[in-house]
């Protein structure tokens, strides 16, 4: 039998799908956990994420009862945007800088000064937050110089592990267009833009080389077979960002919306020409299949349900019911900017809650953080429209926000539309079924977006918009947009943000 693997090295753990070649069959998965990062100074080490790799590959192998000499292609997609440095050895200087990091948004600020935010967007098609990657640099450049002298080559977290796969130093094009210096449109990297965040050198050799869709890195390295167990053939695909892979997973075509619910929260929809949002809300990042992915993402989704179950001691599975059962006109509002935000972006930023009352139950607080993840989110899909993205096809829910009752409902509410999730049984994990797409297109050689519509996977719809909530739609969308405009809090002027 030859079997692909699909991996999603996310912020939290290591996912590890492993299916036949033509996607029909669900053969095994296996999972590891990563070590809890979180903003303002989010870290972890890259050898803690080979370690959960290994870990839930082997898990993964045991639960499809197929031995490592099956697997034909491995791709790999990861967070986005984290900073591995290398030296010339190919060893990490220190630990990677995650998305959610926040601590360079000083070297940020004044690189928007020097390149100016409306040619930022027009060369590389985002407005870069701290999230971005260039940002990163600047900070090591700046705060330790002694680490940044040895820097040899830069690494994005997926690019690391293909490289300890591989043995070769290459990205994708959905990686490329989230560092802040890459242009998807005109598929070359902005090396001005990282000379004027830390200097001239050989970017040409420090950077990795950018592999189309279709494109594999290569066999994986005799030894990585032996130590894995695999044959020495085995493909290494170019692997990709976690949400595009999800988008991946999920087939999304133009006109789908789809809300992610992880770590982070994210609204995306496809699109076959670049996208510029001069506002520098929307991300015009690529995909892996040769389009691009507009985005919106924020910093804080999940966590703040998390959070509010901790403070509110109860699990999730309570606090979903406890929402459901408030009254959205009496709960609370609020902009649940926990860690910071990255859209809008405010990294120094904290969360408000207003409108509370002695009346407000503990009902009502839940209710309150569920919102404050939706319509943030909500309010992503509206600038994609401003972007002139069309989002009038499927609504998708996807991330482990996806198998939450109250987060079903709530985006039922609050879009007005029937919303939709991948079969459990055939999609459970999107970016992991993702990269799994990838490895069998490189496997087989059939194009990826070919492979992607005929392993598209059932979605089912899990919440209808309950009749009475169209006012109360807007009524929590404005109050909502007057909370988290409001800015005094971080010290942040309005002048020109959304």
């Amino acid at each position: 039998m030859a079997v692909v693997a699909g991996v999603d090295s996310s912020t939290q753990s290591c996912k590890v799908e492993l299916r036949d070649l033509d996607g029909a069959l669900l053969l095994g998965t296996g999972t590891a956990a990563h070590p809890p990062a979180y903003g303002p100074c989010s870290e972890q080490h890259p050898a803690d994420w080979w370690e959960a790799f290994e870990l839930a590959f082997a898990r993964a192998i045991e639960a499809a009862g197929v031995r490592g000499t099956d697997i034909a292609a491995i791709s790999v997609a990861a967070q986005c945007h984290g900073l591995v440095p290398l030296d010339a050895e190919g060893s990490v200087i220190r630990p990677a800088k995650l998305w959610n990091d926040t601590t360079s948004a000083p070297q940020l600020d004044r690189l928007r000064e020097q390149i100016g935010p409306e040619n930022w967007i027009k060369a590389v098609g985002s407005l870069p937050t701290a999230a971005f990657t260039l940002s990163k640099l600047a900070w090591f450049a700046e705060n330790e110089p002694d680490g940044f002298a040895r820097l040899s080559r830069i690494c994005l977290p997926h690019d690391w592990l293909t490289l300890r796969l591989s043995g070769r130093h290459v990205t994708d094009r959905s990686e490329a267009s989230g560092t802040g210096y890459y242009s998807c449109a005109q598929g070359r990297y902005r090396t001005d833009f990282l000379a004027m965040a830390v200097g001239r050198r050989d970017w040409a050799a420090t950077v990795p080389d950018v592999l189309g869709p279709n494109d594999a890195a290569g066999t994986i390295t005799p030894p990585m077979a032996v130590h894995l167990g695999l044959r020495p053939d085995v493909l290494i695909g170019a692997g990709g960002g976690d949400q595009h892979a999800a988008a991946l997973g999920l087939a999304v075509e133009p006109g789908d919306i789809v809300y992610a619910i992880g770590t982070s929260g994210v609204v995306f929809a496809a699109a076959r020409e670049p996208v510029f949002d001069l506002t520098g809300m929307v991300d015009g990042v690529a995909d892996m299949s040769g389009g691009y992915l507009p985005l919106v993402s924020t910093l804080n989704a999940a966590r703040v349900t998390d959070w509010m179950a901790g403070i509110l001691g109860v699990d999730q599975a309570q606090l979903a019911k406890m929402a459901l059962s408030a009254d959205p006109g009496r709960a609370p509002t609020m902009a649940a900017f926990l860690d910071g935000e990255r859209k809008p972006d405010r990294p120094t930023a904290t969360g408000l809650l207003a409108g509370f009352t002695s009346a407000t139950t503990r009902d009502d607080l839940a209710r309150a953080a569920h919102d404050g993840v939706v319509l943030g989110l909500l309010r992503g899909e509206a600038c994609l429209n401003a972007a002139g993205i069309a989002t009038d096809g499927r609504v998708l829910l996807t991330g482990g926000g996806a198998r939450s009752p109250a987060y079903r409902q709530i985006l039922a509410d609050l879009t007005g539309r029937e919303i939709l999730v991948a079969d459990p049984k055939d999609a459970d994990e999107a970016t992991a079924r993702g990269a799994a797409v990838q490895a069998a297109s490189v496997a087989t050689g059939v194009p990826i977006r070919e492979l992607q519509r005929t392993w598209a996977p059932r979605a089912q719809p899990v919440a209808q918009p309950r009749a009475g909530t169209e006012q109360v739609r807007a009524e929590l969308l404005g109050r909502y947009r007057t909370l988290a405009d409001w800015t005094a809090f971080d010290g942040v002027s309005p002048g020109g943000r959304r």
